[in-house]
């Protein structure tokens, strides 16, 4: 396998698809990788669920040959088990390209087991979950961070620091605190020098939506590459419109709401397919509604779409009535 060269992967994209729990599984990437990104994630993966091969666990790991470069998310706290998990995740599935490491997720599960943004209060175990990994696996690993507990604990400097003493390849930052969860303006204006004294590649994430916000992140502090992950439920087109911009300077128009009816189509077939459809119709039921956003009378279709969907039959129909109004 390929061996990641991060430099190289901006040549293809500056944009990368984020993880996000409960979204960012096979089908879903699948359904992204046309639009080209320079690389992506798994889902958040439990370092324990993959040592003691926890079922659910061990289906988060599924890929193929086409799908590269992806990169594993695990999340946990103790340099140890990371590394053991990451060890034999690679064991299982040897294509993945580098292993991540989430210090940033808020949610309060996974902070009281000492991962996630509670990782962010002790750099010094990051350094050495980074050098266990990178120490027991020859494969790049990177750390997703938030800029620090609150606006009293903004530590992100003394993070990425102690992260890159340990060897880290690249770091995502999403742009806010942990206290702030996903509301609240970004902290972009605090990273704006972050290129000057940051010596590996610079990810950045928070309210990404539309090319507008990439070219006002860009022109402010330049970084390697956007991620996209809440901004791209329902919009993939997204990503292309950020690759053209960069290619040729063109800024490409939204889809019409016919496009978007299709590509809502093919996504609910792909995960259909993949999850089986009553399990798959029940997740699309939080991602279906997002490909109808800002579209003319879109209520009662939202609706009928998080509500009343429990066959790929039915999403066929709700749509079809949709496009009759149109």
């Amino acid at each position: 396998m390929e061996k990641l060269d991060i430099e190289k992967r901006k040549e293809v994209s500056r944009v990368v698809l984020g993880p996000m729990a409960g979204y960012t599984f096979y089908s879903y990437r699948k359904f992204m990788e046309k639009y080209k990104v320079a690389f992506s994630y798994t889902e958040m993966v439990s370092d324990m669920g993959i040592i003691y091969d926890n079922e659910e666990t061990l289906s988060y790991l599924k890929t193929d040959d086409k799908e590269w470069p992806l990169g594993l998310q695990l999340f946990g706290s103790d340099p140890i088990h990371l590394a053991q998990a990451a060890k034999k995740a690679l064991e299982l599935e040897p294509r993945f390209a580098f292993i991540d490491i989430n210090c940033g997720c808020p949610v309060s599960k996974v902070m009281k087991s000492g991962a996630g943004s509670s990782l962010l209060s002790d750099p010094e175990n990051i350094k050495k979950i980074v050098q266990e990994i990178k120490k027991t696996c020859n494969i790049p690993v990177s750390i997703k961070i938030r800029m620090g507990l609150d606006m009293e604990h903004l530590n992100y400097k003394e993070v990425i620091n102690a992260a890159v003493i340990g060897g880290v390849d690249f770091i995502a930052i999403h742009a806010r605190t942990r206290s702030m969860l996903y509301s609240g303006k970004p902290l972009y204006d605090e990273l704006k020098d972050i290129k000057k004294w940051c010596p590996v590649p610079i990810v950045i994430s928070g309210d990404i939506f539309t090319l507008d916000d990439v070219i006002k992140i860009d022109n402010l502090i330049h970084p390697d590459f956007f991620m996209i992950a809440r901004g791209g439920l329902g919009n993939p087109y997204l990503i292309k419109q950020i690759n053209t911009y960069f290619k040729s300077g063109k800024k490409l128009p939204p889809l019409s709401t016919k496009k978007q009816l299709k590509l809502c189509l093919k996504l609910g077939k792909m995960i259909c397919k993949d999850k089986g459809e009553e399990a798959g119709t029940r997740i699309y039921r939080s991602i279906a509604p997002h490909f109808i956003e800002g579209v003319p009378h879109s209520k009662k279709i939202r609706s009928a779409l998080s509500s009343n969907l429990n066959t790929y039959a039915d999403l066929k129909q709700i749509i079809k009535d949709y496009r009759k109004s149109l």
